[in-house]
C-alpha cells in the first residue's frame, strides 16, 4: 500500500501571501504570519512522518506556486519538491493528484499550509476514512476544506469550483453526490485567511 501526501505551499514574498492578513497589519507581517503557518505545517508533517518510520511507502511531495526553493525548512525532512503546474487551483490540485496515483499511490492527500489547528492525528484520520470511502473532505469554517483525500481521482472535483468562496465545500459535496462517489466528511478547522483568524487562533 502506498500513501501519499500533497502539500501546497506559496513562496513568502511580501504582497504575494496573506493579502487579507496584510489589509489589516501590513504585508512584512502577513509574510511572518505565513512563515508561521509554514512552519507548523511543516511540523505536522514531521509528526505524521515520525509516527509511521516503518512504512516505507509514505511519500511527502511538498508543490511550491511560484519557484522551488533550494534551501528552506522542508529541507530536514524526506520530502520531494515540485513545481505547481496548471491554470487556475484546481487544475493544479487535479495535476498533483494525478501525478501521485500515476506513481501508484493508493491513498492521496493534499494540505495546504493556512491550518494552525491542523495536527497529525487529522492526517491519520483521513487515512482511515479512506479504508471505507472513495473521498475524505476536513472542512474549513470559511465553506472550503483544508484537506481532500482520494483512493482514485476524481477530475470533477476541481472543475468549475468557486475557489475561494463560501460556497466550496456544499458545491464539492453535490457534485460527490451527483456522481455517486461515497465521502466522508472529518473534523471542521479554522483556517488563517484574516488577522481576525490568526488573532483568534493565537489567542492574541
Amino acid at each position: 500500500m502506498i500513501y501519499s501526501i500533497i502539500v501546497f505551499v506559496k513562496n513568502p514574498v511580501a504582497g504575494q501571501v496573506k493579502t487579507r492578513v496584510a489589509a489589516t497589519v501590513g504585508h512584512q507581517r502577513a509574510v511572518e504570519v505565513y512563515v508561521e503557518l509554514l512552519k507548523h505545517t511543516q511540523k505536522v508533517i514531521g509528526g505524521f512522518l515520525e509516527q509511521h518510520t516503518t512504512e516505507a511507502q509514505l511519500k511527502v511531495k511538498v508543490y511550491y506556486g511560484d519557484y522551488v526553493n533550494p534551501n528552506d525548512l522542508w529541507d530536514e525532512l524526506p520530502v520531494q519538491k515540485h513545481l505547481q503546474a496548471g491554470a487556475d487551483l484546481g487544475a493544479r490540485m487535479k495535476n498533483a493528484f494525478a501525478d501521485a496515483f500515476g506513481a501508484r499511490a493508493d491513498k492521496v492527500l493534499i494540505i495546504g499550509s493556512d491550518c494552525l489547528a491542523l495536527n497529525p492525528t487529522h492526517l491519520q484520520a483521513a487515512f482511515e476514512a479512506l479504508a471505507q470511502h472513495e473521498v475524505a473532505i476536513g472542512p474549513a469554517l470559511d465553506g472550503g476544506y483544508y484537506l481532500l483525500g482520494m483512493t482514485r481521482l476524481h477530475d470533477f472535483v476541481f472543475e468549475n469550483k468557486p475557489w475561494s468562496e463560501p460556497t466550496l465545500l456544499t458545491q464539492t459535496q453535490a457534485d460527490l453526490k451527483a456522481n455517486k462517489v461515497n465521502y466522508q466528511l472529518l473534523e471542521t478547522l479554522s483556517d488563517i485567511d484574516t488577522w481576525e483568524d490568526y488573532a483568534r487562533a493565537t489567542a492574541i
